[in-house]
């Protein structure tokens, strides 16, 4: 089954709720984990990688926290799922790694394996934090 991380959920969680937020309003990423019940240790470290990746600002001092970097129309769901978990891939051999397959050399999957793997990454490349900014739980836009 391809997922996407725990981690990325609650990345995008927390961005999401950033892009809801008054421009400048710095949040900390323990008030973000509280108000979505996500473990605070392990929101403050994916919080961390989006920063380092500089999707979001991180401010110092009595009003600090974090805010996004850019506007969230910006901000693709590709660029946070690539900031957390790394290259966008359905299988290992389509970021280059085909050393640990046994039928890399007489597969007949991989290239449509790859063009799923195209649409599927234009779809995350297309849907930016605004489109998700206000979406109830449960319904899709």
């Amino acid at each position: 089954m391809f997922t996407i991380a725990k981690r990325t959920d609650y990345g995008l969680m927390a961005l999401s709720y950033l892009a809801e937020q008054e421009e400048d309003e710095a949040i900390t990423s323990r008030a973000i984990a509280e108000r979505f019940c996500i473990p605070a240790e392990l929101l403050a470290k994916t919080m961390q990688l989006l920063a380092r990746s500089e999707l979001v600002e991180s401010r110092n001092g009595p009003k600090g926290g974090y805010v996004l970097s850019r506007r969230p129309e910006s901000i693709s769901v590709a660029e946070v799922i690539r900031a957390i978990e790394g290259p966008i891939a359905m299988a290992t051999c389509q970021i280059g790694d085909a050393t640990g397959c046994e039928q890399y050399e007489k597969c007949t999957i991989f290239y449509p394996m790859e063009r799923i793997q195209k649409k599927v990454t234009d779809v995350l490349e297309g849907m930016t934090l605004q489109d998700m900014v206000g979406t109830p739980a449960g319904e899709i836009r």
